[in-house]
């Protein structure tokens, strides 16, 4: 009798193949800012495959191929089809918050990615609708997942004096897929067969491939490690991120403390539920997800799904159209690079607010050259579009990807991501679907509608955002005025002469934790969890991970 299960076979298999990429990873020994900057821009991969699957369906559906060899679609069913991805994505990504939790930001990484390859092979080889339909809502599913992980994985990963730049960079990562796509698109419609759109399809595929093939080589989140008890392998990640790859490094061992002390004051709250997040955090839900509803409702996606259709209703034709849309998806890239040296420095709201200003009068702008209609118009658009992209691009875009993730506490971060995230969805879905038919029925009243939205955008950030540049994670409690805080200089900093409790947390979270808990709960911590497995880049040196079992580690109970 075989005694091995198969979910055993699969653990050996997975294991097997971690340790080889592990040793594969060790040639390049990164450590510190190489290691950071490497990783935050692998995981970028993740929503490239987002941004690449928004932007090539643009083109796609202005070819005569395609639209050929589907019996040429309304705009309707065009509406149906590239709408459809957001439900796949809004259902995955209500889903991901549990799932990322429970077997860690990495291994969601892998199987979104996985998942989103199984849609792209289904969109490549659709010989029908309804076929291409199934492979969008299927890659919606994979696209969810990576968008709502991805930027948890980002935030848990980054040091607070820079964990805003990284994320812009992750946006970048975004726009370069959707610029990639158009510029495909635009190559393949020189094609005179159907694989002028069925390349395009494919090569989501292959990076989808590659995403999928990097999960085994990144490390795991050292604050979902340390929030499952994998303490050794957490401060090990810690230290090769933050201290050189040393373990005794002061800044890895004070990040330690700091994240595990805030571990065992959520803990004692209670349970993670999403009624459990509302009660105790309205005011970031509300945030986490405002920002996401007035990314989509400020008008990008009439520009991203349907950029060829707005220059060809202003008077470009055929394949300048998406000509038009590939420059203007270059212009796109370039704008999202100052936010990387602004975000940081000048701060979350201010660029939110400029942002909010440049769109508004950028879309009131095509709506007033489309009224006019004259001999000048397709150029004026084409400028007005470009300026609307750009402002989006260096604001709007990648500061509400940034937010929810900083602001929410470890404990409920991948379920308020997710919350957050299928919020996005939603709206990009009735963005997407609205679109086409809006832009027959009240044509070009539809950009004043959105830049009222953008209007509505910079009275919300103005009066509701808190500025988050620069602050711990773990002092967001602070900023909040929440009650359970962790005592750091950063948050007493912030907490200023107010009147808000603030527990004495000492020194060694052991003794955090021995005030704290209930007897015979005492010391746990550091115990392995059963609730996750092992990590690539992070194996335990030694017996001891500090090297003395006298540290001020906790040491699991007997």
């Amino acid at each position: 009798m075989n005694p091995f299960t198969p979910q055993m076979h699969y653990y050996l298999i997975e294991q097997k193949l971690t340790t080889a990429v592990y040793k594969l990873s060790n040639m390049f020994s990164l450590t510190g800012k190489p290691l950071l900057y490497f990783t935050s821009v692998f995981v970028s991969l993740g929503v490239f495959l987002f941004g690449y699957d928004q932007g090539v369906m643009s083109g796609i559906i202005t070819g005569f191929y395609f639209k050929e060899y589907f019996h040429e679609p309304t705009r309707a069913e065009i509406g149906t089809m590239v709408s459809i991805l957001e439900v796949g994505a809004f259902v995955s990504s209500l889903m991901v918050g549990r799932i990322g939790d429970i077997i860690g930001r990495r291994k969601t990484i892998m199987y979104g990615a996985f998942i989103f390859i199984i849609g792209g092979a289904f969109q490549t080889f659709a010989v029908s609708m309804s076929e291409m339909i199934l492979g969008r809502v299927v890659a919606g599913f994979g696209v969810g997942m990576l968008s709502t992980i991805v930027p948890v994985y980002q935030s848990e990963i980054s040091p607070p004096h820079n964990r805003g730049k990284l994320a812009c960079i992750e946006f970048t990562g975004n726009i370069v897929g959707y610029a990639s796509s158009v510029w495909v698109d635009y190559f393949c419609s020189f094609i005179n067969s159907n694989m002028s759109w069925r390349i395009p399809l494919f090569l989501q595929c292959a990076m989808g491939a590659l995403l999928f093939g990097g999960s085994f080589l990144i490390a795991e989140t050292p604050r979902w490690l340390l929030d499952n008890d994998h303490d050794e392998e957490g401060l090990v990640v810690l230290a090769n991120l933050h201290g050189g790859g040393d373990i005794d490094s002061p800044l890895a061992k004070q990040e330690y403390r700091e994240i595990k002390q805030s571990v065992l004051i959520h803990r004692l709250e209670g349970e993670r539920s999403y009624t459990d997040m509302w009660k105790k955090y309205k005011k970031r839900v509300l945030i986490a997800m405002s920002s996401q509803m007035f990314a989509q409702l400020n008008g990008i996606n009439v520009i991203s799904y349907y950029a060829p259709l707005v220059f060809e209703e202003a008077g470009w034709v055929g394949r300048s159209a998406i000509l038009m849309t590939g420059i203007n998806g270059i212009v796109y890239v370039c704008s999202t690079i100052p936010p990387w040296y602004l975000v940081d420095k000048w701060g979350r709201r201010p660029i939110l607010l400029s942002g909010a200003v440049i769109m508004a009068i950028s879309l009131a702008s095509v709506a007033f050259w489309m009224r006019l209609d004259f001999a000048h118009t397709p150029a004026l658009v084409v400028i007005s579009v470009v300026i609307f992209n750009a402002a989006f691009g260096y604001s709007w875009g990648p500061i509400p990807w940034l937010y929810p993730p900083e602001i929410m506490p470890l404990t409920i971060r991948a379920k308020g991501a997710s919350l957050s995230t299928a919020t996005n969805w939603a709206f990009n879905w009735l963005v997407g679907y609205m679109t086409p038919i809006l832009q027959e029925t009240i044509k070009w009243r539809l950009y004043l509608m959105h830049a009222a939205f953008c209007s509505l955008s910079f009275v919300l950030v103005y009066f509701t955002y808190p500025e988050t540049s620069g602050i711990n994670l773990e002092d967001m409690d602070s900023l909040f005025g929440d009650k359970s805080v962790v005592n750091t200089p950063d948050s007493r900093s912030l907490l200023g002469d107010r009147d808000t409790p603030e527990p004495d947390v000492p020194h060694s979270y052991t003794d955090a934790a021995t005030d704290r808990l209930p007897a015979g709960m005492q010391g746990y911590g550091s115990a392995p969890s059963s609730r996750g497995g092992s990590v690539v880049g992070s194996p335990r040196r030694g017996n001891s991970v500090v090297g003395s079992p006298k540290r001020d580690f906790p040491q699991p109970p007997v």
